[in-house]
């Protein structure tokens, strides 16, 4: 058995390496046809240091950073072949690959860099942090009440674009020697300015309902995931209904820990299969999408895990069901818009669609919902949030003005 498992390792890194090897040969490629980034104009860039797999945390950026690129130029620092191919694929922004720390050097020396956005933690973003003069700023990849939005590490960032109050409040609990005011600058959901897209399915009256899990987690503190949970059971009670369509989106990492949680989300898939072969006419949607906007936007109910996803929802003030976590030791927050959300239990899944029905005709779980939108975004009328984030770029610069006139 030892024999066989070591075998399988090795062809796993085998055939990871080949792949690395080609992601590098086709990135440097695409690089070569976009040529080389005109020197000392890049102001403003965005770090990603992660591969593919966490790509959801760069795409939700692109179009706001596409419409702050008319204004001052961004450019995309990318570590990794696989990252920076699929960023090159996406975007028409401008992208620089940077496997070593050589090539960081290189770009700092030829650009005039003095904002550096970050949309996740990665242990690999002190790399680029280490450069003085120039200002290093969190600016996430969603708003949540995970523990991943408390970390000490936002210290670490010379400023913090945050969502609103309540993003505010949550960091004020823990942080301590902070300067909220100076360092923590609300913007609203820039994103919410770009929930459009066309959707895959007729207007027919069906109520569609987005199930949008989260993954299952790497630790008993973060088993958010509901696909085993509650999943399947209200897969098949949705697709079951003839007044109901099932949009399935699922976090990309679903199922990379946990073969019975792989097992779960290929079960609905193939429920869905099943559900479209019989009734063709019904429309049912697996969502594997890169872009997410009228997923959001254009639906009737939100069901999904406590994630960024909920605070998406959230920010176009729509009904939303957030799942109840099974694991005892899943953290929950009990200070924001959790406290008074619509749970749905475990054992309500067979329920889903009274469930369903019942909240569309709920005022007062519409009105909660309105007035936690409000705490957590702020105006979510539409360009209030890029008029703030541009606000507050702009704001950085000139700071970074005020500090390199006095040296």
């Amino acid at each position: 058995m030892n024999i066989v498992n070591d075998l399988r390792r090795t062809i796993e890194l085998v055939q990871r390496v080949i792949k690395r090897r080609r992601d590098r040969r086709e990135t440097l490629e695409l690089l070569r046809d976009r040529g080389a980034p005109p020197p000392q104009h890049f102001k403003i860039v965005v770090y990603f240091a992660d591969d593919r797999v966490n790509l959801y945390q760069m795409r939700q950026w692109y179009r706001p950073l596409a419409v702050l690129a008319e204004q001052w130029p961004v450019m995309i620092i990318a570590r990794s072949a696989g990252g920076a191919r699929m960023i090159i694929e996406e975007t028409s922004l401008t992208v620089a690959f940077a496997p070593q720390v050589s090539d960081l050097e290189q770009i700092v020396k030829d650009q005039d860099i003095r904002i550096v956005l970050y949309v996740n933690q990665n242990t690999r973003n002190f790399q680029m942090m280490r450069y003085g003069r120039m200002w290093h700023v969190f600016i996430n990849h969603g708003e949540s009440d995970k523990m991943y939005m408390t970390t000490n590490q936002f210290k670490a960032y010379d400023y913090s674009l945050i969502a609103g109050s309540a993003a505010r409040a949550r960091l004020e609990r823990v942080l301590w020697n902070y300067d909220f005011d100076t360092r923590a600058i609300p913007i609203g959901r820039p994103q919410i300015d770009h929930y459009d897209g066309e959707v895959p399915y007729p207007s027919d009256g069906r109520v569609s309902v987005l199930y949008a899990p989260t993954w299952e987690g790497d630790r008993p503190a973060a088993t958010y995931g509901s696909i085993v949970s509650h999943g399947v059971e209200l897969a098949t009670q949705i697709l079951e209904s003839d007044r109901h369509r099932l949009i399935y989106r699922p976090h990309p990492r679903s199922g990379v820990v946990s073969v019975e949680y792989r097992e779960a989300h290929a079960k609905i898939v193939s429920l869905i299969e099943e559900a479209n072969r019989i009734r063709p006419d019904s429309h049912h949607v697996y969502d594997q999408s890169a872009q997410i906007g009228w997923q959001l936007s254009r639906t009737d109910v939100v069901i999904t895990d406590i994630s960024a996803m909920i605070y998406d929802r959230l920010a176009v003030g729509k009904p939303i069901f957030v799942t109840r976590p099974v694991s005892a030791e899943a953290v929950v927050d009990s200070e924001g818009y959790l406290s008074q959300c619509e749970w749905l239990e475990a054992s309500e899944a067979p329920q889903v669609i009274y469930r369903v029905d019942k909240l569309l005709n709920d005022l007062d779980a519409q009105e909660r919902l309105l007035w936690w939108s409000e705490r957590y975004f702020g105006d979510i009328t539409p360009g209030a949030s890029t008029r703030r984030f541009h606000a507050a770029i702009e704001r950085i610069l000139d700071d970074w003005q005020s500090w390199n006139d006095r040296s």
